[in-house]
């Protein structure tokens, strides 16, 4: 139990020094402009993808699927981010 705490505690850390980054880059340049939902999407996105590649590393016990299942998790969360962040489906999720 106590591995387990350690590895969710390391994904919360990473998760909010990965939120960091615009935020401080919000206080030196005006081309970073994130508003708190931005902040809170983010933060979603980031810790359920975390979350999801820890329950993919407990429960999956061949190596291969586990990580087909991780990469695939992976890619979504990166598909997501770009939808949002530049709209390349065009979707309205994205504000298109």
């Amino acid at each position: 139990m106590i591995m387990l705490n350690k590895r969710i505690s390391a994904i919360l850390i990473t998760v909010a020094l990965i939120l960091s980054i615009p935020l401080i880059a919000m206080q030196f340049t005006d081309e970073v402009d994130w508003s708190p939902g931005d902040f809170i999407i983010m933060g979603i996105l980031l810790t359920g993808t975390g979350l999801l590649c820890e329950l993919a590393f407990r429960k999956i016990q061949n190596p291969v699927n586990r990580f087909i299942l991780i990469l695939s998790i992976l890619a979504a969360l990166f598909l997501i981010w770009a939808e949002l962040a530049v709209g390349i489906f065009g979707s309205p999720f994205a504000g298109s």
